[in-house]
């Protein structure tokens, strides 16, 4: 038996059980808690990694054999005893800002407050609309949404991916355009992760592996890692193979406007470094 661990959440839940599907039958699912899920403190404050030690953890002691992330809530640094071996096709990597007249951008009201616990997302709602105010939510997205329907907030700002995976419909006019709010780093897309010295699980786990996907986010992620590898930076990037180019365009959100930057190439470390010139905010790696 493949014992995969995962966080607790309906989405989290979700996301392994994609993940055991294509594994196979012989694939189970264990609940692990983080300190991201016993936590009520802000995201922020409780860092990089939140969500993901206590299931590497678990991992290295042998108590489970897989842990399927949220590639987003992944550190860049990656530990040299565990490895990514799947990350599979990307789901919709745009943000949905959700009102309760589920209207849009549109239809959110002078002054409105919008909750979201990401730096990013707060940064690129403001250059959107100055006039709305980002408040930091936590909980799991039922509870997000219902804190919207109950008045709680005006809105909120969720990524499509989740939405999808929950089978909870948006319109397009909920979306997001990624010109407008590009996305986190790895926003969409899952990493599937093993112990380094498993081989044979390796090969098992291998055929989940979507190249291009990979090519892309490895582009994207090497920009967070130039920029400093914080959550805290309002980064937004997002990246597509194309005819064997990596497309990347990135925007980075500073107190006076947008920063925004453009690269392409085969090789998707360098046209991150590109990326990272353009916006002028390479930090020391």
């Amino acid at each position: 038996m493949i014992t995969i661990g995962t966080r607790g959440s309906a989405l989290a839940l979700a996301q392994a059980r994609l993940v055991a599907e294509r594994i196979g039958p012989d694939a189970e699912v264990r609940v692990l808690r983080t300190a991201g899920d016993i936590s009520d403190r802000p995201i922020r404050e409780l860092g990089d990694g939140v969500f993901v030690t206590a299931i590497e953890e678990a991992l290295r002691a042998g108590s489970i054999d897989v842990a399927v992330h949220s590639l987003k809530d992944l550190p860049t640094d990656e530990p040299a005893d565990l490895v990514i071996a799947a990350i599979p096709a990307r789901e919709d990597p745009r943000d949905v800002l959700v009102t309760r007249g589920r209207d849009g951008l549109a239809g959110l009201r002078s002054g409105a407050v919008v909750g979201t616990s990401s730096p990013r997302r707060a940064a690129f709602l403001h250059a959107l609309r100055p006039d709305a105010i980002a408040r930091d939510i936590r909980g799991n997205v039922d509870t997000r949404l219902r804190k919207v329907r109950e008045g709680e907030y005006d809105a909120v700002i969720v990524a499509a991916a989740g939405l999808r995976r929950l089978g909870i419909a948006f319109d397009e006019r909920e979306a997001l355009p990624v010109e407008l709010c590009p996305p986190a780093p790895g926003q969409g897309a899952l990493a599937v992760q093993i112990r380094a010295g498993d081989s044979e699980l390796r090969a098992r786990i291998a055929p989940l592996d979507d190249s291009a996907t990979r090519i892309a986010v490895t582009a994207e992620r090497a920009l967070l890692r130039l920029l400093g590898a914080s959550c805290d930076i309002p980064l937004g990037a997002i990246a597509e193979h194309v005819d064997g180019e990596v497309v990347l365009d990135a925007a980075l959100a500073e107190a006076d406007g947008v920063r925004r930057a453009a690269a392409r190439g085969r090789d998707p470390d360098d046209v991150a470094r590109r990326a990272a010139e353009v916006l002028g905010v390479v930090a020391h790696v």
